[in-house]
């Protein structure tokens, strides 16, 4: 990944929304808004007006005209300029087509999942499930009233998020089943060393090895 001028995920979202037409900030953030963007890019409002002025300050976006209306606050209309689709469209192609290392939160929790024990893992593991069908369902119903007013072209990251919770579902209910049926590989050590404080002899040993080698 190449790393851009304005790197925010944001200023993909204005340049996109200015794509369309010339608009003032506070129009850009309610389309944006309206149109979910917020949830697919993991939007920081409070970063908004930065963004927006990042943007003209590298040349993407340039201001065409200023509002005023009754006694509020003067507003700035801007339009995208060439070296802002430009931008947009390379950042666009990079996002579809390359691969890019991604950190959720829940990876971070697995890969130290060990130090609780083995009921209480289940317990979390059923509340995370019972909280993911309850987000696919909701999702599914959003998506299905959004489907007979929008094109489908237009809601395929509504759709991939609906995917990728669909088998982050499946993955935990796989692995719970695992769990309560006491086939998991390693679970009689893991309970063992939650009863008695002591590591297994092999987990030990790499333990050992990993405090000499780092």
């Amino acid at each position: 990944m190449k790393r851009r001028k304005v790197g925010n995920l944001l200023a993909l979202a204005i340049l996109s929304t200015l794509n369309e037409r010339p608009m003032h900030p506070y129009e850009m953030a309610s389309i944006l808004k309206a149109r979910g963007k917020d949830r697919d890019m993991g939007i920081k409002w409070g970063s908004f007006y930065t963004v927006v002025g990042n943007l003209g300050k590298h040349g993407f976006i340039e201001a065409v005209e200023s509002t005023r209306d009754g006694a509020r606050p003067e507003r700035t209309v801007y339009r995208i300029t060439d070296a802002g689709r430009d931008e947009m469209l390379d950042w666009l192609r990079e996002l579809l087509a390359e691969l890019a290392p991604e950190e959720p939160k829940f990876v971070a929790g697995l890969s130290v999942l060990g130090w609780l024990g083995p009921d209480e893992v289940i317990t979390l593991f059923r509340t995370r499930l019972v909280a993911l069908d309850e987000e696919i369902a909701a999702g599914r119903a959003e998506l299905a009233r959004l489907l007979e007013e929008i094109p489908r072209l237009v809601l395929l990251e509504a759709e991939y998020h609906l995917a990728m919770r669909q088998a982050e579902a499946d993955w935990v209910r796989s692995i719970l089943g695992e769990l309560t049926s006491g086939s998991m590989p390693g679970l009689a050590d893991w309970r063992t060393f939650h009863e008695t404080g002591v590591l297994p002899a092999d987990v030990a040993e790499l333990v050992e090895r990993g405090s000499t080698t780092g």
